[in-house]
């Protein structure tokens, strides 16, 4: 039977590992390779290309490549993404830097908080103001998103306040952006994250912005050696919430799939456990870059749509970034076994 073969893959920080279910039969059939930094696409490849090898089966007979991946995540723990602009509203420049006003540890005299993806230089004020009932305020100034567009290098968020209300001047923004300088990659919040809450929105579509153009020239790179090899099939890939999304949606909204690698580990926990009759479970994933660990409960793991990333310190919400989007509710820790020691300034 054609078409009898799908495979599954996950990029890790230090392995990529793979499994090829045979759908007439269900054995699985794995794989193991080193995961390539530079392109994380030739690992994958390399990977494939084995596992086909080993099973002699034929690239014509895979149905479909399933993939769940930690780059995204990794890209912003290890500050590996592209150069961001921001465009917001006039007043509000700095709303990356005083995110809530909220002290995580109200004692520490010497907190520290993670410093913004976006510099203050590469803030941009333009005038415009649309109420919290999404009516406008006032117009939006066009000649001023103009001087900014061509101020602007390569990739750029727009986040206006109250955009998730009313997104037309956020969506007149884009508009000229596109028109001044059609080569930038450009990332909406009312398309990215139409929620209330400016800090989070913010920095949501800043963090989508950053991961964007690195992940979007991976995808490409590994779809068109898929085609290469004889893979000629759609590539889907892991959300954050354990779902599955086509590869054109994963490369416009690359930030849900921050927790994607992970996410899998704890769908095939729950999974395992259904099999045995086990409801509860502690799920627990030791990558190269980061361990997480997860709770599942009647069978189902914990999810929400309130997440962090880079803390600064571990345990202390509040210490990383904050996304909103939909994801396994998971416990990070940013050192796993492939990450380096070092000696601190305290010795």
């Amino acid at each position: 039977m054609a078409d009898r073969y799908r495979i599954g893959v996950d990029i890790g920080g230090t392995f990529t590992d793979l499994v090829m279910l045979d759908t007439d039969n269900g054995r699985l059939y794995n794989e193991k390779v080193l995961t390539t930094p530079a392109d994380p696409s030739l690992g994958v490849l390399e990977g494939v290309a084995k596992i086909l090898a080993a099973q002699k089966v034929l690239p014509s007979d895979v149905r479909h490549v399933i993939h769940g991946t930690t780059l995204v995540a990794n890209a912003v723990i290890e500050r590996r993404g592209a150069k961001v602009a921001l465009i917001t509203t006039a007043g509000f420049r700095d709303v990356l830097e005083i995110g809530t006003e909220w002290r995580y540890d109200t004692y520490d005299l010497f907190m520290n908080v993670p410093e913004p993806l976006v510099p203050r230089e590469l803030r941009f004020e333009v005038p415009e103001r649309i109420a919290p009932d999404g009516t406008v305020l006032t117009a939006l100034d066009e000649p001023a998103v103009v001087s900014v567009a061509r101020a602007i290098a390569k990739t750029v968020a727009i986040s206006l306040l109250h955009g998730f209300r009313n997104p037309v001047h956020e969506r007149q923004v884009r508009e000229i952006v596109r028109r001044e300088a059609p080569d930038l990659v450009v990332c909406v919040s009312s398309d990215v994250m139409p929620e209330i809450g400016e800090y989070e929105r913010t920095s949501t579509t800043v963090c989508n912005a950053y991961v964007l153009p690195v992940f979007e020239m991976y995808l490409r790179r590994l779809t068109q050696g898929l085609r290469k090899m004889g893979i000629d099939r759609d590539l889907y890939l892991m959300l954050s919430d354990g779902g599955t999304v086509h590869e054109s949606t994963a490369a416009a909204y690359p930030i849900r799939l921050v927790q994607s690698g992970p996410a899998g580990g704890v769908q095939a926990t729950s999974a395992v456990g259904q099999s045995a009759g086990l409801g509860d479970l502690l799920c627990f994933d030791m990558g190269g870059t980061t361990a997480k660990a997860c709770l599942i409960e009647n069978g189902q793991p914990l999810r929400t749509t309130e997440f962090e990333v880079a803390r600064v310190y571990r345990f202390k919400k509040g210490s990383g970034l904050p996304l909103r989007v939909p994801v396994i509710d998971m416990i990070e820790i940013g050192a796993g076994g492939g990450s380096i020691a070092k000696v601190d300034h305290l010795g």
